[in-house]
């Protein structure tokens, strides 16, 4: 299989992943009339199929016991479970996320659950794979939650944030970012642990159970919406088939990403790539200023806080990459 020789090469990768994350929901933008719950059907079967295609390509190169099938093969039991309640765990997570951006905002949504997740996420993952000095990763964390918070406050002052924001909404978000947070030490675990799974097979294990669990998630989510009005199924059916693309290219985007993160963190170890990944954000707001105009009016403030979230989302990346090679 093929996996970093270099840190420069797993830093490259774990870029390529940030990016991935910060810019498959801009094919949810393209879409019409089509709700993000049905929408997700499409991002889903792609994610899954993209890990799939990887695992049999790259992750089979050079055959031996690390390729795709014959690591599946001779894997636990214990780490197939680990990585595929990971998968569900980071769909639920994904769900209440999105569910809470509809409901407070994405300048209250994304500082309390990305926030709560980058925390949790590397504080776990380093337990279970101390890779890296810890403070200088401890660093990285607190540069990125300051940017996370800085991309809130920006989004707060285009007005979008004038909303009721309700004690429910705030729960959903803070519920959201403990799950996506969680399931980095699950995939850290299949890594590790026993007969370890290789990052392909992780990918594709993990990519299946957010697949499968989105019978029950998301078919809960459609029937009970946290915000909204329920969703029927005939909307999927109804839709274009130009939507349908748009959600499975958004879930080969997403896939693609998460593929890359797990194979530089075979070099790097799990906390340190999650921590650089979670700059995510940072991608989405280039996107909203370069490509949707989001700040084209904006105050002078939102440009001032979306320069310093950049600055500090910058200086997380260099304090975690900097705690990989002093560690």
């Amino acid at each position: 299989m093929f996996t970093p020789n270099s840190f420069s090469i797993a830093l490259l990768m774990v870029i390529v992943s940030t990016i991935c994350w910060g810019s498959w929901a801009n094919t949810y933008k393209g879409v019409k009339n089509y709700r993000f719950e049905l929408f997700y059907w499409d991002y889903a079967v792609g994610i899954f199929v993209i890990s799939l295609i990887l695992a049999f390509t790259m992750g089979s190169l050079h055959g031996g016991e690390s390729a795709f099938m014959a690591n599946l093969h001779l894997a636990s039991c214990s780490d197939m479970i680990s990585a595929f309640v990971g998968g569900a765990v980071f769909n639920l997570a994904n769900l209440l996320l999105v569910a809470g951006i509809d409901m407070a905002g994405l300048a209250i949504a994304f500082p309390v659950s990305i926030g709560i997740a980058l925390v949790v996420g590397v504080v776990l993952s380093y337990e279970l794979q101390p890779k890296g000095n810890p403070w200088l990763l401890a660093l990285g964390v607190v540069f990125a939650v300051i940017a996370v918070i800085l991309d809130g406050k920006a989004y707060a002052t285009l007005g979008g944030a004038n909303r009721n924001i309700s004690r429910k909404s705030i729960v959903v978000c803070i519920i959201s970012g403990i799950l996506m947070g969680l399931w980095a030490p699950f995939v850290t675990r299949a890594l590790t642990a026993g007969h370890p799974l290789t990052p392909y097979s992780t990918s594709v294990i993990f990519t299946f159970g957010a697949l499968l669990s989105c019978l029950v998630f998301n078919i809960y989510l459609m029937r009970r919406p946290l915000n909204g009005e329920p969703v029927s199924f005939s909307g999927f059916f109804h839709a274009s088939a130009g939507d349908h693309l748009l959600g499975f290219i958004g879930g080969i985007i997403w896939g693609v990403g998460t593929v890359f993160n797990l194979v530089a963190a075979n070099y790097t170890g799990v906390a340190t790539s999650y921590a650089i990944g979670q700059a995510s954000p940072m991608v989405a707001a280039l996107w909203g200023v370069l490509a949707w105009h989001e700040f084209q009016n904006a105050r002078p403030r939102a440009k001032l806080y979306l320069g310093l979230m950049f600055v500090f989302y910058v200086l997380g990346i260099i304090s975690v990459s900097r705690a990989q090679v002093s560690g």
